[in-house]
């Protein structure tokens, strides 16, 4: 077995929207790596920074959001002062991204085959028959009969998970090493949604390629990834193994997480999160999930939780990790 190399770090970074409303602080001093061979979710509620930080590290931040401070580096390479032309040869070409909606990334108005010539020829010094010859097989890759036809068609004539097929064959055009999937299943049912993960981990296998995978959802987070970090309202919660993070959460929102969705080896009724994600105008003092934890006490309305490690590559921001044992909730 390979040693992994490292594909993606992010450190202390920070994302603002700066709105009329005031500064909402969406992702506030995140910081993670993504390896290779070792894929990754990052995990958390609506709101909790997930898809901000990925598109923060890729240099898609739309107004009014601002990076205001942190260090991006992808394959050892500072990426956070590079130009725009510079960024959009490392998106696509080197890092992947798959919305949750294929319709936001697929142009309504042309056809699946112009969509992926362009993204092609972007990429490589290719002839637009070459281009044509490699979109079809990105699609007979991704599992789409008929590839020369649906070459022809446009995104309106597929089915919703045959157009997220395409938005992936897309984000693959470029030949990534790292593909980013955010929520790819969230609006598929519930047989797409199996027939789409088993893809993107044949593709992971066949392509060599490393995935970070965008989540709310603690099932996937265990069917698909090998490392966890937990998110909550723009700071890490937790960071572990998937294993860890199963057998012994640190942190009370992490366990919440887990209590909250069907597991097939607990009996225990499901337990809802209390509450919901702060507003990052004014979010709490101190830890910003004190206000839905059972365990918070004075320190926590009053000092923000320091990252501690609790083990090899094991780290949590809780003031009182050692303290409690989650493992009953969990």
């Amino acid at each position: 077995m390979r040693d992994m190399g490292e594909l993606l770090r992010v450190e202390n970074l920070r994302t603002y929207f700066y709105t009329e409303a005031g500064v909402v602080k969406a992702v506030d001093d995140v910081s993670f790596a993504a390896n290779e061979g070792e894929p990754l979710g990052l995990v958390g509620e609506s709101g909790s920074g997930k898809t901000v930080t990925v598109l923060s590290a890729m240099g898609i931040v739309a107004k009014p959001g601002r990076i205001v401070s942190g260090k991006i580096f992808f394959k050892g390479e500072e990426l956070e002062h590079r130009s725009e032309k510079e960024m959009r040869r490392v998106r696509g070409k080197r890092i992947g991204y798959v919305s949750q909606d294929p319709n936001s990334s697929l142009d309504p108005l042309y056809t699946v085959g112009n969509q992926l010539v362009e993204v092609i020829m972007t990429h490589f010094e290719d002839s637009k028959e070459t281009a044509w010859d490699k979109g079809v097989k990105l699609l007979k890759l991704v599992g789409i009969p008929e590839a020369e036809t649906r070459m022809r068609s446009y995104p309106h004539e597929l089915s919703g998970g045959m157009r997220q097929r395409v938005a992936i064959a897309r984000a693959l055009a470029g030949e990534p090493d790292l593909l980013v999937a955010d929520e790819p299943t969230t609006n598929l049912d519930v047989t797409i949604q199996a027939q789409v993960l088993d893809l993107l981990k044949t593709l992971g296998r066949e392509l060599n390629m490393s995935l970070i995978l965008i989540t709310h959802d603690m099932g996937l987070i265990a069917e698909m990834t090998k490392r966890v970090v937990v998110l909550y309202a723009g700071r890490v919660a937790e960071e572990a193994s998937t294993e860890e993070i199963f057998q012994t959460p640190k942190h009370p929102y992490t366990a919440a997480l887990l209590a909250s969705v069907p597991r097939l080896d607990r009996k225990e009724l499901l337990v809802p999160i209390g509450g919901g994600i702060p507003n990052l105008i004014t979010p709490p003092t101190g830890c910003r999930f004190n206000p839905r934890c059972s365990y918070a006490k004075d320190i926590c309305l009053e000092q923000i939780p320091p990252l501690e490690s609790t083990g090899p590559r094991r780290i949590v921001a809780c003031h009182r990790w050692q303290e409690i044992d989650l493992r009953r909730s969990a």
